[in-house]
């Protein structure tokens, strides 16, 4: 029997978009019948640029963020009790799921979609539905009120969403530096975060600065400095950012980006699991322009600890600022001859580590078809 996958990628950001879309053009290719949904218009426009038709479960679930991705969680959180709590939101979006998802193998949840968790704790749809969740964005849920919150209060809600999580049958938790490997109940994994295959190198594609900047960016004096800090540096750049796509030499979104990212001198990213990652399989080094997000800070602490090559540069509002840190940094990293060297050594066996990401999520998430598609026969448990 042909697999049969729900995808539901929440458009918060764009990793798990990005996500989304590498692994439904893997599985389609492999024979999967694939059906995708998102939370946005704007998350929809972004996929149908990867030739992906995702539509929009709804949109009352999101997070919410200032003009320089800075998370607002007094507004995230009364956005997710909304939804939670008000009847024509959350029931109305699990009652779709369910009839759409009636006759699928699998229910993939890319990240923390509350109709989700919630299906997950139900008999019979636990079976079938699999969290997929970046191992630092979990973190960052589960202590969403610490120091908010009197702290019983913030136990309390971090205990019930780790029981929401762990009430499904299966789960991949993922990081940019993960080794793929199993829990004991081999229906628990933890695999490398999913990273695209870059095209052969091109001289049409050659910058030395590859910028990606998620569409919560959109102050105009940020995007401003940074590409001045570039040019400061004497490095031209390719820069790509949905919320500035009004700005000269900037693009909303660009499909071929990671390519770009592979052969630049350096990367400049906020730091997202996804960017980290093609730093990390392309042997790049990352500018990380960190903002008050606390996953992404997480991460950056990470890729301190493992000796990733970075800088991290930080808006304070001041853009002659910011824009001697972009200089300085991006000059830094762009000089760091011993990097570079192992990086163009880098090519085809670069290119073979990323083939083989996707293909450990791709052998997961097909047998776990073949357990939902065993539950279907035998019934709900």
């Amino acid at each position: 029997m042909t697999p049969h996958i729900i995808y539901v990628a929440t458009a918060d950001a764009r990793g798990h978009l990005m996500r989304a879309q590498l692994l439904v053009h893997a599985l389609r290719k492999a024979g999967a019948q694939v059906e995708v949904l998102t939370t946005s218009d704007a998350g929809r426009r972004f996929l149908a640029s990867f030739g992906i038709d995702a539509p929009i479960l709804s949109q009352h679930y999101a997070v919410q963020f200032d003009e320089r991705q800075n998370m607002l969680r007094g507004a995230t959180n009364r956005n997710v009790a909304h939804y939670v709590f008000r009847p024509t939101r959350m029931l109305r979006d699990i009652g779709r799921l369910q009839l759409v998802a009636r006759n699928a193998d699998l229910l993939v949840n890319d990240s923390f979609h509350p109709a989700l968790l919630f299906m997950g704790m139900l008999p019979g749809w636990r079976r079938k539905i699999l969290h997929v969740y970046g191992a630092s964005l979990k973190t960052a849920l589960l202590g969403n009120f610490d120091g908010v919150l009197p702290r019983v209060l913030g136990r309390a809600f971090a205990r019930i969403v780790a029981w929401q999580i762990d009430a499904a049958r299966s789960c991949i938790e993922h990081d940019f530096a993960y080794e793929a490997r199993d829990a004991a109940d081999t229906l628990r994994f933890q695999l490398p975060t999913p990273v695209a295959l870059a095209a052969p190198p091109s001289a049409e594609r050659t910058y030395d600065a590859a910028v990606y900047l998620n569409p919560h960016f959109r102050d105009a004096s940020l995007a401003d400095a940074l590409r001045a800090g570039l040019d400061d540096a004497g490095l031209s750049s390719h820069c790509v950012g949905e919320g500035y796509t009004d700005r000269a030499g900037w693009q909303g979104v660009d499909p071929d980006w990671a390519s770009c990212a592979a052969q630049a001198r350096l990367i400049v990213s906020a730091p997202g699991m996804a960017a980290l990652a093609i730093a990390q399989v392309y042997r790049r080094p990352i500018m990380l322009v960190l903002t008050d997000q606390p996953e992404q800070a997480s991460n950056a602490e990470r890729a301190r600890h493992l000796g990733l090559l970075h800088r991290v540069v930080t808006w304070r509002g001041d853009a002659g600022d910011f824009r001697r840190q972009v200089a300085d940094a991006s000059y830094e990293l762009a000089h760091a001859d011993a990097h570079a060297d192992a990086a163009h050594a880098c090519g085809a066996v670069c290119r073979q580590r990323a083939q083989a990401r996707v293909d450990a999520w791709i052998e997961r998430l097909l047998a776990l078809c073949a357990t939902g598609a065993r539950t279907n026969r035998t019934g709900p448990a």
